[in-house]
């Protein structure tokens, strides 16, 4: 490794990613005078497969021939709510959806199916699956991305997905070490802190990680959340010696790759900088190193390891430590052949593949309280609302242009339907009233109501006229834990496509919600 120039070994520890669907003159420039080895894909990079294939495999061409060595090309493809492939591919649900299915198998068939369309793509490294145990009902960020709230059920669905992206050939990199469940920050926009001794964190977060790394994890993602009663020096899990070395390494006999979640998060940039962010994960024990975003901070971040490696003040065998760590991944999952040709990308978004996504989804569906009561097409009586979907937070992917559940449900059902704000007013609720006040069946979509509490108003208010109401949470399913007497409450955990699609299904009767909620801790019924 001496014969590598240190500023080519410092670009083999950075990830960075671009705002389009080619590769821009700034990537260029990065790759070429910074020896930029590694790539995070998000949507916009994501067109379409044909689009995305031919993509991969120019930036493979093209960081080989920089810097001597293939790139990993990272994704973030959970499933459900964070979906970076195109709509031609077929997206997964998310984690709580499969949990809710009751079926571990059905996490294994989706890390498989992901891998293999991930791979024909050219895409070598999924940042998923997540192995936080949604303890904290009001987390902004987690939720619906984690399988449940006991560790149990964490590691029954978590690590079957994580075996299923490995035997396709794909790395995974669990996260987010030690535990980011039990927040109600997102670590995106602020700095969480979780004031837990490592006792309790024993007791449960870590969990999840000790299974996944005795079941052979390869990769592990760090949390940027403080934990003070852990680490003495007020920084995050990421730039923690503590624990990232001490007890990710040492304790829990972690030898795999260590990566860092984006050092652009505000919990990184806004407290401590993400240049100096990146030699703090460094010197705690981080091998890959995530500037997502902005070529400057790639650029800063860059130099300030180099200038600590020339002061002293990081010892180049940290490095070239870190460098060997990724250069063996790179060995066992870049494939020395070049992705994205025709044969292969008929795999992406296949018959096969759709069709077994889309029986996962119809099984994720739970009824929590009440029946169901068919809405026949045409039929005269019933009356959809519901509000258009949002990013709720920064990780998860943009809603799909054009996705409604009123609209998508009344052109299934030939019914008529209102598009309501994310959180309605008095005046809102009472035109939807109106709107619907000659219908005698109302199914009324919520979008995380808990936050937009005026969603739940116009659900109990409809319920109070005397109309038969089904309420369908399309976020967290925590909207149905106290619904008014008589209504049926229906859990779809998230706003996408497939998920719509298994709705109209149960709904118009062709198929039976046995999804069971994945939460011990949950008040509702279905559990």
């Amino acid at each position: 490794m001496e014969a590598i120039p240190l500023r080519a070994k410092i670009g083999q520890l950075i990830v960075t990613g671009f705002p389009a669907a080619a590769m821009t003159g700034d990537l260029k420039r990065l790759i070429a005078d910074y020896k930029i080895g590694n790539i995070i894909l998000f949507s916009p990079n994501a067109a379409n497969k044909t689009q995305l294939g031919a993509l991969c495999a120019e930036l493979q061409r093209t960081i080989t021939a920089a810097t001597g060595h293939p790139a990993l090309i990272a994704i973030d493809q959970e499933g459900g709510r964070v979906a970076r492939l195109p709509a031609d591919a077929s997206n997964a649900p998310g984690a709580m959806a499969i949990a809710a299915t009751g079926r571990p198998e059905n996490a294994y068939a989706a890390g498989r199916l992901t891998a293999r369309e991930l791979r024909a793509l050219g895409i070598n490294f999924n940042l998923a699956p997540v192995l936080d145990i949604n303890n904290n009902k009001a987390n902004p960020v987690i939720n619906v991305r984690s399988y449940g709230d006991a560790a149990e059920t964490v590691e029954a669905f978590a690590l079957p997905m994580m075996r299923g992206l490995r035997d396709e050939g794909v790395l995974a990199a669990v996260k987010h070490f030690p535990g980011h469940g039990d927040t109600a920050v997102d670590s995106h926009l602020g700095l969480p802190v979780i004031e837990k001794t490592l006792a309790e964190l024993r007791e449960l977060e870590l969990k999840p990680f000790r299974a996944a790394i005795a079941a052979g994890a390869e990769a592990i993602m760090s949390s940027h959340i403080l934990f003070p009663r852990i680490e003495a020096e007020r920084v995050p899990a990421t730039m923690s010696r503590t624990i990232v070395t001490d007890l990710l390494k040492r304790e829990l006999g972690f030898d795999g790759l260590v990566v860092s979640d984006c050092l652009e998060m505000d919990a990184i940039k806004r407290y401590y900088g993400t240049a100096r962010g990146a030699l703090g994960a460094l010197k705690a024990g981080v091998h890959l190193l995530f500037v997502s975003h902005t070529p400057a901070l790639v650029m800063e971040a860059s130099e300030l390891i180099e200038q600590a490696v020339a002061s002293g003040e990081l010892a180049e065998s940290v490095i070239d430590d870190a460098l060997a760590k990724v250069l063996a991944v790179k060995a066992k999952y870049v494939a020395a052949r070049e992705p994205g040709g025709e044969a292969e990308l008929a795999v992406v978004g296949s018959d096969v593949h759709r069709r077994a996504v889309a029986a996962m989804s119809r099984e994720s569906i739970c009824l929590v309280a009440g029946v169901v009561r068919t809405v026949r097409k045409g039929g005269g009586d019933a009356f959809f609302a519901g509000s258009l979907p949002y990013r709720t937070d920064q990780a998860s992917s943009r809603a799909k242009a054009g996705l409604s559940f009123p609209a998508a449900m009344g052109a299934a059902f030939e019914a008529p339907h209102a598009e309501i704000g994310i959180d309605p007013d008095e005046a809102e609720i009472e035109r939807t009233l109106a709107l619907s006040a000659g219908y005698a069946h109302v199914v009324v979509g919520l979008y995380n109501g808990r936050e937009n509490p005026g969603q739940l108003r116009l659900m109990e208010r409809l319920a109070a006229g005397g109309k038969a109401v089904t309420a369908v949470a399309l976020g967290k399913p925590y909207d149905l834990e106290t619904l008014p007497a008589g209504v049926c409450g229906l859990a779809a955990f998230e706003y996408t496509p497939l998920a719509l699609d298994s709705l109209i299904t149960v709904l118009g009767g062709d198929a039976e919600p046995t999804g069971r909620i994945p939460l011990a801790g949950f008040a509702g019924a279905s559990r």
